[in-house]
């Protein structure tokens, strides 16, 4: 019998280190690359790889993510296929909330055994990384793990900001420590392709993709006591238990800050991304949108991509990614930012009732500056703004904006009046 994969996607707590743009909404839900969503990661590699039962667990702000979806990933009646939500709730075993990775799981692990499956595929739901999961649960199956964990080389300086694994000659797993100091570093190099040393990443960093055996899931969530993957339950599994390396080598990042966020956005701009949007094969599947297409005049474009249904009359736009339903009034200048968009157009009347009010509409106004910036969706934007992010500006919270490490980002729904300046 063919051996059955169940897909787990861990939503994550709070973000807060994503505020604002999960202050709505949870950290899957985070609108990317201007018509995706986080969530739809995970979700594509698992589809891409024949795993067509997947569970997304959640409990922050989780109405947004439901939405998408339920609008998404729709299967046939007969399939036997389903993206299925997991909140957390309240059951005579467990009355509280999620209080970890290990702990969501063990409170849905009802759900899941109502399955037939040998294997559970563990995932983050924030992480941007293009993957075939059927050579990883081969691997897995090849080397009779009970755990398998996908590694990611690393070198010394990233090496201190992730879980880094000691392996030994057949990648079984012997030791781990959870971001190591510098210092403490010297015993932790394990054996990587020549490819890997030659750029210095002698590292193997869990990626937290794990693969678990039923059997022994079920045997791990009968202890109550211990709450995270990463800081409970590998560690100690790796004495007990056969837990495995697959060292993966392509593109991957975590995507659980401002910063980390709008690198990963502003990265698919560059000629040759390193995450391929544009792959046949392993394309990121989304809510599919009956947009017209996106109409431009007289506007200079260079490395941006722009979504459908928007009108951009703006200058120049550069280095920038400009969501669905995006307008950009004429004399704009937009460089290294990302315009999330709109989740509706405006009716006639409402442009109307705003005009006569001088109420800036959704979008971007007319003669604005913008640079290194977070737009998030359904915001208003006046005319004659002027942001410039940068390292000049401090860390700052207010009604309308957020600045972290830089860069400005523009709050859900506000409106920013005509004639701003935050720079």
């Amino acid at each position: 019998m063919k051996k059955k994969v169940l897909g787990i996607i861990l939503g994550g707590g709070q973000g807060s280190r994503l505020k604002p743009l999960t202050s709505t909404r949870s950290k899957p839900a985070v609108p990317i690359a201007g018509k995706y969503r986080l969530v739809d990661i995970p979700i594509s590699n698992c589809l891409h790889s024949g795993i067509n039962r997947i569970f997304v667990l959640t409990q922050f702000n989780s109405a947004s993510l439901n939405k998408h979806i339920k609008n998404t990933y729709s299967f046939g009646n007969f399939s036997g296929a389903f993206v299925d939500i997991l909140a957390a709730e309240q059951t005579p075993e467990n009355d509280g909330w999620f209080q970890g990775t290990a702990d969501a799981v063990r409170q849905s692990m009802q759900h899941f055994l109502a399955y037939d499956w040998d294997y559970a595929l563990i995932l983050s739901g924030d992480q941007l990384y293009q993957m075939d999961f059927n050579k990883m649960v081969k691997a897995h199956q090849k080397s009779n793990a009970e755990i398998s964990i996908a590694t990611l080389p690393v070198n010394a300086n990233d090496a201190t900001g992730f879980g880094i694994l000691k392996t030994d000659s057949e990648d079984n797993i012997t030791a781990f420590v959870e971001k190591p100091t510098s210092d403490d570093l010297g015993n932790w190099k394990s054996e990587v392709t020549n490819e890997m040393k030659s750029q210095g990443r002698d590292y193997l960093a869990s990626m937290g993709i794990y693969i678990f055996n039923r059997e022994l899931l079920e045997n791990l969530m009968s202890n109550k006591e211990t709450m995270d993957f990463g800081g409970e339950i590998i560690p100690d599994a790796i004495k007990t238990n056969k837990v495995v390396s697959y060292q993966y080598e392509g593109y991957w990042t975590d995507i659980g800050t401002i910063g980390s966020f709008f690198d990963a956005n502003l990265g698919l701009t560059d000629d040759i991304p390193e995450f391929d949007l544009f792959d046949n094969d392993y394309n990121v599947l989304t809510r599919p949108r009956f947009l017209p297409p996106t109409k431009i005049s007289g506007t200079t474009l260079e490395k941006t991509l722009i979504a459908e249904g928007g009108i951009i009359s703006a200058s120049r736009i550069q280095r920038s990614i400009v969501g669905i339903r995006s307008r950009v009034g004429v004399g704009t200048t937009i460089s290294n930012c990302y315009v999330m968009g709109n989740d509706k157009y405006e009716s006639a009347d409402e442009i109307a009732h705003k005009q006569y009010n001088n109420i800036p509409l959704r979008g971007i106004g007319e003669r604005c500056y913008i640079n290194n910036c977070i737009i998030d969706k359904n915001s208003s934007i006046g005319n004659d703004v002027k942001i410039n992010g940068g390292d000049h500006l401090q860390d700052t919270e207010t009604d309308l904006y957020t600045v972290r490490n830089g860069i400005v980002v523009i709050k859900n729904g506000v409106i920013i009046p005509s004639g701003t300046s935050i720079v």
